[in-house]
């Protein structure tokens, strides 16, 4: 059955319908175009990077995205994003796909030196079309698109001497040779002092906005920082007619003293190298999350990465065989938690096809996604060794969100209590509702104290009592 197909099938099933779409998310829809205009909360998702790595195709993204149609959109899920390489023709290539000396096997890109999706992989975007159909696709189910782009310019561009759209100017006049990728060796960065480096990065953004992309990747830009390519970008989204989420992905740690400079530009910026589904990784995303939480707020996240849950590395990235996330259950609520109370981004990496009944209840927690999206003020409050926690505030009341992790090693539970005078409470009683279990746990005086098993989490809403 055809794409087309399913999709009219899906819609006719499904409980979704038209009246939910907004304005922005129609075609042809008159929007504004500024960075305040998108992420005004924490953007939530799925990538197909975690399980797909630089391979995945057409079929793939359609199937995941009428998955988060029908199992996670009413929870807020929206973004579907194609992770990197969409222009490298193989679909069976791993990890880091390169080009050889000779250019070959050649990237899939126009006459001005923008790439395009391979059409063996992406066959609807044949005729010139680029990702449009896949978008338009994705749109008819009341979803959002995007797309991962690498900083700069293809190096193929460059020995071509591709002129660069609306100029005299070609990509060999504008590439900054000795600035490379270390992990892929596709681009070249881009001199932002050269006239026509501007345009180059307007041109490619009309192109994606042409196509209805809604959200922007953009990869090897910030570790090391290339701040004048971040604010090209953002220039270019700003003059392209449509909003787009911009996000910001590094190869190590992002730098902390770039925080200013990165919240003004970006909506959301990876904080740490690639996550993965490992314990340790997940215990010094704590430290992580705990330095760049004052810099959270509407249109700029600080991006603790993607969540491995559920069934990973069908083809790569990853060089470990096809697996279901090793993280235990406790762990896997553990993330759930802290990027949660953190206000992370949300982006899916596992394979939504084969979404089991565990990760779906994880995803779709109301409660729990509530407190990503809307809780203020969100910070650590304190760390005794192993013990930590988060506290936020619930919008419109004086009711507080409060988050215990226990992150040692030892695999008895562990006692974390907190006083009313630690949270900022002043009456002597509150009621306390556990959020994960979706219970009222009764009136509790003078503070709390609860067992958090080892590398577990527990998540808490502590209101006034009537």
């Amino acid at each position: 059955m055809k794409i087309r197909q399913l999709i009219i099938v899906l819609l006719i099933l499904s409980i979704s319908s038209c009246k939910e779409n907004s304005p922005t998310n129609l075609p042809g829809a008159e929007v504004l175009t500024t960075k305040t205009d998108v992420a005004l909360t924490p953007p939530m998702g799925w990538n197909s990077y975690n399980c797909y790595g630089a391979t995945v195709t057409e079929k793939e993204m359609m199937e995941n995205a009428m998955m988060m149609s029908v199992h996670l959109k009413e929870y807020g899920w929206q973004y579907v994003v194609v992770d990197y390489c969409w222009f490298y023709p193989f679909p069976g290539a791993m990890n880091n796909p390169p080009q050889a000396r000779d250019y070959k096997p050649a990237l899939t890109m126009d006459v001005n030196g923008r790439l395009l999706p391979s059409v063996e992989r992406f066959p609807e975007s044949a005729g010139n079309m680029g990702f449009k159909p896949l978008a338009d696709n994705i749109h008819s189910l009341g979803l959002k698109f995007g797309i991962h782009v690498m900083r700069g310019v293809p190096r193929e561009a460059v020995a071509k001497k591709l002129p660069v759209l609306r100029t005299t100017v070609t990509a060999d006049m504008i590439a900054n040779t000795s600035d490379t990728c270390n992990w892929l060796n596709s681009m070249y960065g881009i001199d932002m002092t050269k006239e026509g480096a501007q345009e180059y990065y307007n041109s490619l953004f009309e192109l994606y906005a042409s196509w209805g992309v809604d959200y922007v990747k953009v990869d090897d830009i910030a570790t090391p920082y290339h701040g004048a390519e971040i604010e090209a970008v953002r220039q270019a989204i700003d003059n392209c007619g449509r909003p787009m989420v911009l996000s910001l992905s590094p190869g190590d740690d992002m730098p902390s003293e770039q925080a200013e400079h990165v919240k003004k530009y970006a909506n959301m910026w990876r904080i740490s190298a690639d996550f993965w589904d490992n314990w340790e990784s997940l215990k010094s995303q704590f430290e992580l999350c705990n330095r760049w939480s004052h810099v959270s707020g509407p249109g700029h996240w600080p991006d603790a990465d993607m969540l491995p849950l559920g069934r990973l590395n069908r083809r790569g990235p990853n060089p470990a065989l096809e697996r279901i996330t090793y993280f235990t259950r406790e762990e896997q609520k553990t993330m759930m938690t802290l990027w949660s109370i953190f206000r992370s981004p949300l982006m899916l990496g596992g394979d939504l096809i084969v979404l089991d009944n565990y990760t779906r209840t994880l995803l779709t927690n109301g409660e729990v996604i509530q407190v990503n999206q809307k809780s203020e003020n969100n910070r650590q409050l304190f760390r005794d060794g192993d013990k930590i926690a988060w506290i936020a505030d619930v919008p419109g009341s004086l009711d507080k969100y409060l988050a215990l992790f226990n992150i040692s090693d030892k695999k008895n539970p562990v006692e974390i209590e907190a006083s009313w005078e630690q949270l900022g409470l002043t009456e002597p009683t509150y009621h306390v509702r556990d959020i994960w279990e979706r219970r009222n746990l009764g009136l509790s005086k003078d503070g709390l104290k609860y067992a958090v098993n080892s590398h577990g989490a527990r998540l808490f809403r502590i209101s006034k009592s009537q």
